[in-house]
């Protein structure tokens, strides 16, 4: 169910999402409030879990990890079993940035940052010792043309 937000949180909102490391005082002045006011709306959205975390977003390839993979994966497992420990299996590789479960001829799609395609194989082999998987396709992004992760407001 959607949280009810005014004019003034959706400004609060855009802000952090532009640079969650500016000040109370910054924020309030940019969207034309007090400090307090807009504290405790801050504090109401992460209750209401409008707001879930605040983290820092990293260059990955200044980190050294240049490539990005989108792994298409098909499986003719459909037990709550396998699902499970797939999903386990997901959730502890650092590689796997986003994984989604998929309507349509493709079960589940990952997006994968290692790298280079030697780091790739070596998540892809750990992956299929560890899960059976029907088919997996696995496509190398040869450039990132837009990402984000600001929400419209």
């Amino acid at each position: 169910m959607a949280v009810r937000l005014d004019e003034i949180d959706r400004k609060i909102l855009v802000e952090l999402q532009a640079d969650a490391g500016q000040s109370l005082d910054e924020i309030a002045r940019k969207v034309g409030s007090s400090k307090t006011p807009v504290w405790n709306r801050i504090r109401r959205m992460r209750e209401a879990g409008v707001i879930t975390r605040t983290t820092a977003i990293l260059d990955a390839e200044a980190l050294g990890l240049e490539a990005c993979f989108f792994v298409l994966i098909r499986t003719s497992e459909h037990e709550a079993e396998w699902q499970k420990k797939f999903l386990r299996t997901l959730k502890e590789r650092p590689e796997v940035l986003e994984a989604h479960r998929l309507a349509g001829d493709i079960d589940y799609i990952l997006k994968v940052r290692v790298k280079n395609a030697r780091a790739y194989d070596t998540f892809y082999q750990a992956l299929i010792s560890e899960v059976r998987i029907y088919n997996v396709t696995a496509l190398l992004s040869m450039e990132e043309i837009k990402a984000t992760t600001v929400l419209p407001m």
